[in-house]
């Protein structure tokens, strides 16, 4: 249904965006009960001292499912703010914007996780 000028030139769909589509809808869905899992131990250790914390998170199972919760977060939140950059910015700015943006997301998500990984492994 495209014109012949527009199938000359090669326009239409750019079949792209799909995988970017499914991406978000897959961590958000992984996010919740990740982001239960955490809410709930957080109430669970809420009056616990720095120790106990420290041992609840050393467990194998807190270790992984934290680890599991900041890759989702910060994989979703580079998924999202791709999006708002890519349909608000009309600048210049952009490509150095996502770079920053992308850089951003993975610098917090490695430090977290090496947080979290350091305090696991910690003798």
């Amino acid at each position: 249904m495209r014109s012949p000028l527009g199938r000359a030139l090669g326009l239409g769909s750019a079949k792209d965006g799909v995988e970017q589509w499914w991406l978000e809808r897959v961590t958000a869905i992984a996010l919740v009960p990740l982001t239960l899992w955490f809410v709930a131990s957080l109430v669970v250790h809420m009056n616990s001292d720095y120790a106990t914390a420290i041992a609840w998170l050393q467990t194998p199972r807190a270790t992984t499912l934290m680890v599991l919760l900041l890759t989702a977060l910060f994989w979703h939140t580079a998924l999202g703010l791709q999006v708002v950059i890519e349909d608000y910015v009309h600048s210049g700015l952009k490509f150095p914007l996502l770079i920053a943006m992308r850089f951003g997301c993975f610098v917090l998500a490695v430090a977290g996780i090496l947080a979290v990984l350091r305090i696991c492994f910690r003798g």
